[in-house]
């Protein structure tokens, strides 16, 4: 993949929305919620701050993260659909 995220940005790609609940209903199309977790496969350098000292981030390539519902911007690369976010916007690390 030719896209490496600045900064404190993270390249996430968002896990598969369900599409049959686990009482076997099967969920249309509009109505499935965005998925809120997803595995990290980039990462920026860190968060510069105002001193000018590089923060190296709390999360690595692999991690599998918990995010809020409409955080990140929506990207599409080499027909694959990806977030992409600032590492504040990521509330839990899932292990």
């Amino acid at each position: 993949m030719n896209l490496a995220p600045l900064h404190d940005r993270v390249l996430v790609k968002a896990a598969e929305a369900e599409e049959v609940t686990k009482g076997g209903i099967i969920i249309p199309d509009t109505a499935k919620e965005k998925p809120m977790q997803g595995v990290i496969v980039a990462v920026g350098t860190g968060k510069q701050m105002e001193d000018g000292k590089v923060t190296p981030l709390q999360v690595k390539v692999g991690d599998k993260v918990l995010y809020g519902k409409y955080a990140g911007t929506e990207i599409s690369v080499e027909n694959d659909d990806f977030l992409i976010m600032r590492e504040a916007d990521i509330f839990a690390v899932i292990k």
